[in-house]
C-alpha cells in the first residue's frame, strides 16, 4: 500500500513513532490540518478544551496571562511536538495556557473523542505522553526557579503553580492508569463472553452449519447457540439484547444460560421461551429485554419448528436459487411482559435449501451515506453466494457487510447462523 506524504510526516512525529502503519493511516485520514496565520491565538487560557494539537510546521508560543500586565512566554512548541493535552486530562477541561502562532504555522487538530479513541486503541502511547509531560514538568520547575531568582517573585505563589502542575500530571497519570485497567477488564469480559458461545459447529447427518458474531464494542448483546437434544434433534437459538456494552453482555449471559437449561427439558419452543421469559422478569432489574428466535431442527422430518419473540425473520434459499421469508406475524421480546407474544412457524428444509438466521445488525448496517445494507442486498447475496460451505457463507456475508459499511462506524452487533440441507 502506497504511503502518503501525510503518513510519512506523521510517522516522523516522535509521539507516533512506534504506532503501527494502520494506525498512522487512520490518523492521516482523520486528523484535520489547520493553517494558522502569524499572531493568531488558537487557544485561550481558561477556555474549555476540546482539541489536541500536533505542530506540523512553524511555531506555537505557550503564554500565561495573555493580554495582561503579567503576560509571559513560558514555552514554545516546534514541528513534531504536541500541545493542548492538559485540558483533555483535567476534570474541568480548562486550558492552562494560551497558544499563539509565531509566524505562519500549520497544525494537526484532534478532537477529544479522537484523542480518547487513540489512547484506547494504543494505550502504550500514554507512556510516551507521560514521559514528555514529565520532562515538561521538570523544565517548568527549573524555569520557575530561575524566574523566582531573576524577578524576585513570591516563592509561595510559584510553589502553588508548581503544585498545580504536579497535581495535573498526577491526575493525567491516574486517568491513563484507569483507562488501561478498564481496557484489560473489557478484554477479559470479551474473552469470557466468547467462551460461553459454541466452540465448534454441531454435527447432524444431512445438515451443515456455519456461524459468525461480531460485537459492535468489545462485548456485545447478541447470542447464538446449538443445543443437541437427541441423535436426530438439534435446538438452534439466536438472540439480540437491547442496549450494548457490558450491561447487554451480562443480560445476554443470563438469557443464554436460561435457554440452555430449559432446552434440556425437551420442551417445545413455545414452552421454552415462556419459561425463560418468566425467569427474566424475576431478575431483570435493569429494564433490558431480548429478542429471540428458538427452534428445533428434526433430522428425520427435515422440519425446523421455531418460536420467534420479536426477532428478525429467518431467510430461506431454495435449491432453485429463490429466496423466501416466512410471513410476518406478531411477536414481542422477552423480559418485558408477564405474558409472551410469539410467532410460531415450521420451515421444511428440502435438499439443497439454506436457512439463514440473523440479528438486525445485518440488515441495519449503515454506510457513510446513511444507507442500510437492507433486506434486498441480503437476498441478492443469498441468491448469488456459493452454498457448499456454511461457515464460508457466513464469513463472506460478514466481509460484504464490512465492505458496504466502509469507514462508517459500527453501531450494532452482527450475528448470523446458517444451516444447509443435503
Amino acid at each position: 500500500m502506497r504511503v502518503t506524504p501525510t503518513e510519512q510526516l506523521l510517522a516522523r512525529v516522535p509521539l507516533f513513532a512506534n504506532l503501527p502503519a494502520q494506525e498512522i493511516r487512520k490518523l492521516a485520514a482523520t486528523l484535520t490540518l489547520r493553517q494558522v496565520p502569524d499572531g493568531a491565538v488558537i487557544v485561550r487560557e481558561g477556555d474549555t478544551g476540546q482539541h489536541f494539537y500536533i505542530v506540523r510546521q512553524g511555531e506555537l508560543q505557550v503564554i500565561k496571562s495573555l493580554g495582561t500586565s503579567d503576560e509571559r512566554l513560558v514555552n514554545r512548541r516546534h514541528p513534531g511536538e504536541f500541545v493542548g493535552e492538559m485540558s483533555l486530562f483535567n476534570p474541568d477541561g480548562k486550558r492552562t495556557a494560551s497558544l499563539r502562532a509565531q509566524g505562519n504555522a500549520e497544525i494537526w487538530e484532534m478532537t477529544r473523542a479522537e484523542f480518547d479513541a487513540l489512547l484506547t486503541r494504543a494505550p502504550r502511547l500514554a507512556y510516551e505522553m507521560v514521559r514528555v509531560l514529565s520532562n515538561r514538568l521538570t523544565d517548568a520547575h527549573n524555569n520557575a526557579m530561575a524566574d523566582l531568582i531573576a524577578k524576585n517573585r513570591s516563592l509561595e505563589q510559584k510553589n502553588i503553580e508548581l503544585a498545580n502542575a504536579y497535581n495535573e500530571l498526577q491526575a493525567a497519570q491516574a486517568q491513563i492508569i484507569e483507562k488501561e485497567k478498564l481496557e484489560r477488564e473489557l478484554q477479559l469480559a470479551a474473552e469470557i463472553q466468547l467462551s460461553i458461545l459454541p466452540r465448534a459447529l454441531p454435527h447432524l447427518k444431512n445438515f451443515h452449519f456455519g456461524a459468525q458474531i461480531a460485537p459492535a464494542r468489545q462485548v456485545g448483546g447478541d447470542l447464538y447457540d446449538f443445543i443437541p437434544l437427541s441423535a436426530d434433534a438439534l435446538a438452534i437459538v439466536i438472540g439480540d439484547v437491547s442496549d450494548k456494552g457490558v450491561p447487554a453482555a451480562i443480560f445476554m449471559a443470563q438469557t443464554h444460560a436460561l435457554i440452555r437449561a430449559q432446552a434440556r427439558q425437551n420442551r417445545s419452543p413455545r414452552e421454552t421461551l415462556e419459561r425463560v421469559n418468566q425467569y427474566l422478569l424475576e431478575m431483570n432489574a435493569a429494564g433490558l429485554f431480548v429478542t429471540v428466535l428458538y427452534g428445533i431442527l428434526d433430522r428425520v422430518t427435515r422440519e425446523f419448528q421455531y418460536a420467534r419473540a420479536g426477532h428478525e425473520l429467518p431467510r430461506l434459499r431454495l435449491a432453485d436459487g429463490s429466496v423466501q421469508t416466512p410471513p410476518l406475524r406478531e411477536g414481542a421480546p422477552l423480559g418485558i411482559f408477564d405474558f409472551v407474544l410469539l410467532d410460531e412457524e415450521t420451515i421444511t428444509l428440502a435438499p439443497g435449501a439454506t436457512m439463514l438466521l440473523l440479528t438486525d445488525g445485518v440488515t441495519e448496517a449503515f454506510n457513510a451515506a446513511r444507507e442500510q445494507f437492507g433486506a434486498e442486498r441480503l437476498a441478492t447475496f443469498m441468491r448469488r453466494a456459493e452454498h457448499s460451505n456454511m461457515q464460508t457463507l457466513c464469513d463472506q456475508l460478514l466481509a460484504q457487510i464490512a465492505e458496504f459499511r466502509g469507514a462508517a462506524p459500527v453501531h450494532d452487533d452482527i450475528t448470523m447462523v446458517a444451516v444447509h440441507a443435503d
